[in-house]
């Protein structure tokens, strides 16, 4: 007995399937393919051959691909499917008149990829599990980052050693961004810090009388913390992004790694200038931010609290001392190295394209913020004890 059952050919659709069952019904049929079996049909294909298998129950199938004019990816994972789904049932399947570009087809796809179970969606970390993870991610970047400033040293000392070495046109270069460009903003933000700490120190000093020392608690601010604390912060926004996002595009487009292929070393060719760069600026910003800053309090101070400026300036000059200014330097000096290293570790550490980039100098910002606080934090304890 013969029977064929034949799928309904559309513009979109141009593949045919026929069923011939031979001998008695429920024994042994073939599975006749032809025309086009791609991505298009391939759907309506599998639910037309497991409806046809569901009605004949067969013992024993073959597939005749004699008559296929095309087949691409899609349709020989049908194919495959079908052999899997007959082995799963302990049907005998057999695929005859395959031609040899089918053959080649078929075997591109892994069979055991295909029987492997399916991934286990993974369980949300539990809190001890997410503390892990962040403490390991956090003792990685720290050695991460202790290793970078061990290379970076030995790299400064050369420099100091072989002055000769130093791309010194460079350093001036950087030097004009980090310092020169900064000036404006910074000393915007520092007036109008010593503006507002003036006014709101002498709303509570004028009930006590005591308006005169305004002069002596906007400078004791300005030169111990705020100066050096605001300069820290402006540069990491401004030039400890622009090192990790300069390094870091370097990366993506493997610049570095033509440095290194041409002999030279990375740490010393683009690390260098930009650390010697922040470290002689950053601490003159910090100065200049100090005295914009006494200047703001100048202002209040004269226009609003009747302190004439010879009053002001003396106070000023009996509240901090030498050492003040000398140790809050020394602070500004080491916030510089802080900000340039951390920016250049950062964009070494780019991997990807641009969205790294983004990625890692906002790392680099905030990793520099969140160490120049700390820092500023120990000094605040040793200078008290050294006082």
């Amino acid at each position: 007995m013969a029977l064929a059952d034949n799928m309904t050919k559309t513009p979109a659709d141009a593949a045919h399937c026929s069923v011939v069952a031979e001998g008695e019904q429920g024994r042994e049929i073939t599975l006749r393919l032809a025309g086009r079996i791609s991505l298009d049909n391939r759907h309506l294909l599998a639910a037309k051959i497991k409806a046809l298998l569901r009605h004949y129950a067969p013992h024993r199938l073959t597939v005749d691909l004699g008559g296929i004019e095309f087949l691409d990816s899609a349709g020989a994972l049908l194919l495959v499917e079908l052999e899997e789904v007959a082995r799963t049932a302990s049907l005998p399947c057999d695929f005859v008149r395959l031609s040899e570009a089918s053959r080649r087809l078929l075997n591109l796809i892994d069979r055991q990829a295909l029987a492997a179970p399916p991934l286990k969606a993974l369980a949300p970390p539990g809190f001890l599990d997410q503390v892990g993870q962040i403490t390991r991610t956090i003792l990685h970047d720290f050695f991460a980052l202790i290793s970078f400033a061990g290379e970076l040293l030995r790299a400064l000392v050369q420099a100091f050693l072989h002055p000769q070495r130093v791309r010194w046109q460079y350093v001036l270069f950087y030097m004009k961004r980090v310092g020169v460009d900064a000036l404006p903003i910074l000393g915007m933000m520092s007036l109008l810090l010593g503006l507002v700490m003036a006014f709101m120190s002498s709303l509570q000093l004028k009930q006590l009388g005591a308006t005169v020392f305004v002069s002596s608690l906007v400078a004791i601010a300005m030169v111990k913390e705020l100066g050096p604390l605001l300069t820290a912060i402006l540069v990491a926004g401004r030039s400890g992004s622009a090192f990790a996002a300069e390094i870091g595009t370097m990366m993506v487009n493997e610049e570095v790694d033509a440095l290194v292929v041409m002999g030279f070393n990375p740490m010393h060719f683009l690390a260098a200038p930009k650390v010697l760069a922040a470290m002689v600026v950053v601490p003159l910003l910090s100065a200049y931010a100090i005295l914009i800053g006494i200047l703001g309090g100048i202002i209040v101070g004269v226009t609003l609290l009747d302190l004439t400026l010879f009053t002001y300036v003396n106070e000023t000059r009996k509240a901090i001392d030498l050492f003040d200014l000398i140790s809050s330097l020394f602070k500004s000096l080491v916030f510089a190295i802080i900000i340039a290293a951390v920016g250049c570790q950062r964009g070494f550490q780019v991997k990807g394209g641009a969205e790294a980039v983004g990625a890692f100098t906002t790392s680099a910002v905030v990793t520099g913020i969140f160490l120049i606080i700390v820092v500023d934090a120990l000094f605040a304890i040793a200078l008290h004890y050294i006082g």
